[in-house]
């Protein structure tokens, strides 16, 4: 009796302190044991456990339920499309289903993201910098190392979109591009917790690496591979993503759902049907030059850019279209040709799937963001693009040999037996007004990319434009505060830590509030920059992937010190597309902004700074290759 007394006495201590281990208390009579103060779903146990159930009260914890009213989401984000291709954001190429979106929500002109694939995906789902979350690179073994920015392994304690609206309710599927997983996890023998299911997603349907052929995709289903079906995948991921939403609001139609659909689209492998590449049969022949002069002029009708813009210079690696040979010119157009009839028949893939939503009643309480690409348009393509590569790699043949044998190919551009990418002067074109590439960190070409917010019941101001700077992880924060949501404490046990995005939602029915995201850096592979309140300092680095990879028969392309690298400033307040370096007028405001890119350097995990020589001559990932 002495020892219970003194365990009674203890009991407040030990529930304040929330020990989950089962204290014996009594013998034979009343209370038989003191449960985990977090017993399930996060909440304290509130029933009475006696030694019979007549002297016990049962309890249960309240199931998730999302806000009364709280909207369906639905997150789209395209591939390697480039800020002037499609016709939402001054484009040539015809994109009718997101026109429709901006035109009925609002067209965000100064949205930026990461630069290349994972890394923006990464920030995209757990509304953090990606070195913050570990995707510095890639999740790959050949682009990841064994570093806290780099090892390509998103830490538990940084819950995605997908993890939050769970704990909150939804039901959550993707489909398509996930690009987050490891390689050394991407066998069905698992380890599965950092597949999609285990980042938050009840289903998932799409390919777990960073490109695919879209008609025999490395194709999986929740935990395992599974055999494509032989049709292109836009359409078979759409058919999952409508199958998947019509499952679930049949069983519970009030239950909100979340969706994240990336198709592989327009990454590489450019591959369609003939019947949407013939559509601009002849619509390029006038080449990549008439091409941006005629973009840059509809982007300052529609008031994408501002009046006063101009045209940065063709890039010195890109030949003029008027000093091409005829076999040139009509190779690098079909090349154009099926790049545009691959974007527009994604955009009709979407459009299926908005058209789904609308005939089943659900558009209407559904937000929706679409991001036009996950970086700028691919520079991936050499110069003279790229059919057939494991006959012809730029690495391996002579130029000359190169554009010949792709010359003879011609017919196979786009098709499922060729893995089609457009050359550097179409990506340049496509990247309207801006300079550079994807994977250029350093520059507007590399991270700017278009976003529409739609949202008819909550969307006023339709059809206009929004200029506020924003960056890929905004959007998370930006859907949790319209939905009404608050980041948990605790996702599946793990403390999160704090988001590192801003809200856009401050805009939605202001556009001429000043922007509130202020500081945002930026690094790929040794190309970095850092903006701050309208000025922007910013470094190549070299050699490039384009360097070290085209036409490099039997030569050693030497590596370069970060200290040679050249940094230079721009005013994007007063030059939008980086067209007047600033660094040696204002030497000050640069050493200014170079110090400020070091203290996030330090704060998000960027060193050791890894570069494309590292990459290209496999000095990373050490310990998987022993």
């Amino acid at each position: 009796m002495i020892i219970l007394n003194k365990l009674t006495q203890k009991l407040p201590e030990f529930l304040k302190a929330g020990k989950s281990k089962i204290w014996p208390l009594a013998l034979g009579i009343g209370l038989i044991s003191v449960q985990s103060t977090k017993a399930q779903n996060g909440q304290p146990y509130g029933g009475v456990v006696g030694k019979t159930l007549n002297d016990s009260k049962e309890w249960w914890p309240e199931p998730h339920k999302a806000p009364t009213g709280a909207p369906n989401v639905l997150w789209i984000i395209l591939d390697d499309v480039g800020f002037g291709a499609s016709s939402t954001f001054g484009g040539i190429i015809k994109t009718p289903n997101f026109d429709t979106l901006a035109n009925n929500g609002l067209r965000y002109t100064n949205f930026h993201t990461a630069g290349i694939c994972a890394p923006t995906r990464s920030a995209l789902l757990t509304g953090r910098n990606h070195h913050y979350v570990h995707e510095g690179g890639f999740s790959h073994v050949s682009m990841s190392a064994g570093f806290p920015g780099y090892d390509g392994r998103i830490p538990s304690d940084k819950g995605t979109i997908a993890e939050i609206l769970r704990e909150n309710g939804y039901n959550t599927f993707a489909v398509g591009k996930y690009g987050l997983t490891p390689d050394e996890d991407a066998t069905d023998a698992g380890p599965f917790d950092r597949w999609p299911t285990g980042k938050g997603f009840d289903h998932f349907f799409g390919f777990l690496g960073s490109a695919t052929d879209q008609y025999k995709p490395d194709l999986v289903e929740d935990n395992a591979h599974v055999t494509p079906d032989g049709r292109h995948l836009n359409e078979q991921i759409t058919d999952k993503a409508i199958f998947y939403l019509t499952r679930q609001h049949k069983v519970a139609p009030d239950k909100p759902f979340f969706l994240y659909y990336a198709p592989g689209a327009t990454h590489s492998p450019h591959q369609v049907a003939t019947e949407w590449s013939d559509l601009y049969k002849g619509q390029f022949d006038s080449g990549w030059d008439d091409f941006r002069e005629k973009v840059i002029a509809r982007q300052k009708k529609l008031g994408i850019i501002p009046a006063y813009a101009k045209l940065p210079e063709r890039n010195n690696r890109i030949a003029a279209w008027s000093s091409l040979s005829p076999a040139e010119r009509k190779l690098y157009a079909r090349f154009m040709e099926v790049y545009a009839g691959y974007l527009t028949y994604t955009d009709h893939e979407v459009g299926r799937l908005i058209s789904h939503l609308k005939q089943s009643g659900q558009l209407d309480n559904t937000l929706v963001f679409v991001i036009i690409g996950d970086n700028g348009a691919s520079k991936e393509g050499t110069v003279h693009g790229v059919i057939n590569p494991k006959k012809n790699s730029a690495k391996l043949v002579a130029e000359d040999a190169y554009l010949k044998t792709n010359i003879e190919d011609i017919t196979d551009i786009g098709t499922p037996q060729a893995t089609t990418n457009y050359p550097l002067g179409w990506a340049q074109a496509a990247n309207t007004p801006f300079k550079y590439w994807k994977q250029d960190a350093n520059s507007e070409g590399g991270t700017r990319n278009p976003l529409i917010v739609y949202y008819p019941k909550g969307i006023k101001d339709k059809g206009t434009i929004r200029t506020q700077y924003g960056h890929v992880i905004d959007v998370l924060p930006t859907t949790l505060e319209y939905t009404g949501i608050k980041l948990p404490e605790y996702i599946r046990g793990v403390k999160q830590d704090t988001l590192q995005g801003t809200s856009l939602v401050y805009s939605f029915d202001h556009p001429e509030a000043a922007t509130r995201h202020n500081l945002q850096h930026y690094y790929i592979f040794g190309a970095r920059s850092v903006y701050s309140n309208g000025w922007k300092a910013e470094a190549a680095h070299h050699p490039d992937n384009v360097e070290l990879g085209d036409f490099k028969v039997g030569q050693n392309v030497p590596d370069k010190s970060f200290d040679d690298d050249v940094w230079e400033l721009y005013n994007l307040n007063d030059d939008f597309n980086e067209r007047i370096d600033l660094a040696k007028k204002y030497p000050e405001k640069l050493k200014e902004l170079k110090a400020v890119f070091e203290e996030q350097a330090q704060r998000n995990n960027l060193y050791p700074f890894i570069d494309w020589y590292d990459v290209y001559h496999q000095r990373i990932h050490q310990n998987y290759k022993k």
